[in-house]
């Protein structure tokens, strides 16, 4: 059993200063003031708007990212209604092959809920964790052993267990997804993957969500 970290990787994006002229270009259309467009007008233009509330205009360029999570982070990220989803499928994907190192491999618990492993009370919760990890590997790997197909085994796999999904949103639904998941009262766990997501997205994108705060 292998035990990672999440992560995130944003795999397409046009070019900061291509989406920023376009966004101006086709927000400016509602003010008739496309007269008004200079080569340093579209980030003041964008800040503005955002400011107002008027975010309908951003959702003419979309971003696709892919996360490395947990399956029970995938189901607090799918119900974004406004994004396309292809995520890594337990019922095809056998876990025995070499190709997956013959082994499960599962999200670090400790990441999202901060465990300090010198506590003994939260290195008692980790170590049980990691013993559950190890218990439905088991069950996976027998179950395959005496004939199941992967999409039966799948019923023993855990809720941590890794997964890998691509996401792609408009720039508005992506700042309703940080708005929700790293505000303090998320999961712990989805809000770690989220942290790691926006960080991307302030440094490659900051006009679009420069005034976000990275909350632990």
């Amino acid at each position: 059993m292998k035990i990672i970290k999440p992560s995130v990787e944003i795999i397409d994006m046009d070019d900061y200063d291509n989406i920023v002229k376009k966004i101006e270009r086709i927000g400016r259309v509602c003010y008739k003031s496309e007269g008004n467009i200079t080569d340093e007008s579209a980030e003041r233009f964008i800040s503005n708007i955002l400011k107002r509330g008027h975010e309908s205009v951003i959702e003419h360029e979309s971003v696709t990212v892919r996360m490395i999570c947990d399956r029970g982070i995938t189901h607090e990220i799918v119900r974004h209604r406004i994004a396309s989803y292809s995520q890594e499928s337990t019922r095809y994907c056998n876990y025995v092959n070499d190709k997956f190192g013959s082994e499960i491999t599962v999200i670090d618990l400790a990441g999202g809920f901060s465990y300090d492993l010198n506590n003994e009370s939260e290195r008692a919760r980790y170590e049980a964790w990691t013993e559950a990890m190890e218990n439905a590997e088991k069950s996976y790997f027998k179950m395959i052993g005496l004939g199941a197909t992967p999409q039966e085994a799948r019923a023993v796999l855990p809720n941590s267990l890794k997964t890998e999904i691509v996401v792609t949103m408009n720039l508005r639904a992506w700042r309703n997804f940080f708005r929700l998941r790293c505000d303090s009262h998320a999961h712990p766990q989805m809000r770690e993957v989220a942290n790691i997501a926006l960080a991307e997205f302030k440094q490659r994108l900051p006009i679009f969500f420069g005034d976000f705060e990275i909350q632990k």
